[in-house]
């Protein structure tokens, strides 16, 4: 890493903050650990709105600076409740937003793409976050049927008109990585990364590396099963959490992901640390591995689990932890996602 990081790295521990790492070769500086809002709004069950916000102050206590959105999570009402802190705090944080999902009805999801789509988005956005101008701008999914250098041009107009400042891609290969950042350049990427999901390592993660991309890893703590917590899933889920519908959540699936977690309690357990944090030091530890810049979007809607996630980035893991590590995602049971051929909604998140 470079002497910057390294300095920046020093001053945040001296301050009592997580260190700070560039969004992109031009992009801003942010905490080297982001925040992932969805889960204030739905997918996980019930909210306690008050804990919610409270979360949010420690974010920021600790120098996470990137918060993270989308219109499509709980249909607007994400970016309505994160308004008032925007408001209160919109020079000390880096807000990002995603389109591309519109919500047709309850369970049947469309992808958009369309430039008179990203234009309308982008004004729903901009006024459910109460600003002026996003400072990252995802999207959120890639409809194929549209060409790509169509729906990154209508962004590109966004920055041009001072509505986004910077572009970012969630979902897509390194060709198509490649292909957008001809057309503008590119400051993040956003996809699953974890120890149980590194298929972006194929390709995404070559590419965003060779551009100077910055790769910002959603559920990077496999949607909460690398915590340890679900013994039974099926019974520790309530009704309302989206995950009773994943793969690996599900049966014979979740007993046999529950016992590759072995290792990450082992390594825990010798740095005094949950299996949590292991799983994030590893995510963070991506950074050194690949070379880019690795920003992990944990959600959480407890202060306590923030500072326990944020703590997360003090660890080093040895060479002999990560070998130890390595085997893990080719082992995992089941896919990411449930057969999308009905109208399910969990590959929206």
């Amino acid at each position: 890493m470079s002497d910057e990081h390294t300095q920046n790295t020093q001053n945040a521990r001296n301050a009592g903050k997580i260190a700070t790492v560039r969004l992109g070769s031009d992009g801003p500086p942010v905490g080297v650990q982001g925040f992932g809002a969805m889960g204030i709004s739905e997918f996980y069950g019930d909210t306690d709105e008050a804990a919610a916000r409270d979360t949010l102050d420690a974010a920021l206590e600790a120098g996470v600076t990137l918060i993270d959105t989308a219109d499509m999570y709980g249909n607007g009402a994400n970016e309505r409740f994160l308004a008032p802190f925007v408001a209160a705090h919109r020079d000390e944080i880096t807000l990002a937003t995603k389109f591309a999902i519109e919500r047709v009805d309850d369970t049947t999801r469309r992808i958009r793409n369309e430039p008179a789509y990203i234009k309308s988005a982008v004004e729903g956005s901009l006024r459910r976050l109460g600003v002026e101008t996003i400072d990252l701008y995802y999207m959120h999914r890639r409809d194929p049927a549209i060409p790509l250098a169509d729906s990154v041009g209508a962004m590109a107009e966004l920055v041009r008109e001072g509505k986004v400042r910077h572009l970012g891609l969630s979902e897509v290969t390194g060709p198509e990585l490649r292909e957008a950042h001809q057309v503008h350049p590119i400051a993040a990427l956003q996809s699953e990364w974890s120890l149980f999901s590194r298929d972006v390592e194929r390709s995404a993660v070559g590419a965003a590396a060779e551009l100077g991309v910055a790769f910002v890893p959603y559920s990077p703590l496999g949607r909460g099963f690398l915590t340890g917590a679900f013994a039974d899933a099926a019974r520790d889920l309530s009704s309302s959490d989206f995950r009773k519908h994943q793969p690996r959540f599900s049966g014979d699936n979740a007993r046999a992901n529950a016992a590759l977690l072995e290792p990450v309690r082992k390594i825990a357990e010798a740095h005094d640390a949950t299996l949590a944090q292991i799983a994030l030091a590893w995510v963070q530890q991506r950074a050194e591995a690949h070379g880019l810049p690795v920003v992990p979007i944990p959600g959480t809607r407890k202060r306590s689990r923030l500072l326990e996630n944020t703590a997360a980035t003090r660890i080093t893991l040895t060479a002999g932890e990560l070998a130890e590590l390595e085997p893990i995602a080719a082992r995992v049971a089941g896919d990411r996602y449930p057969d999308m051929s009905s109208t399910s909604a969990a590959r929206d998140v």
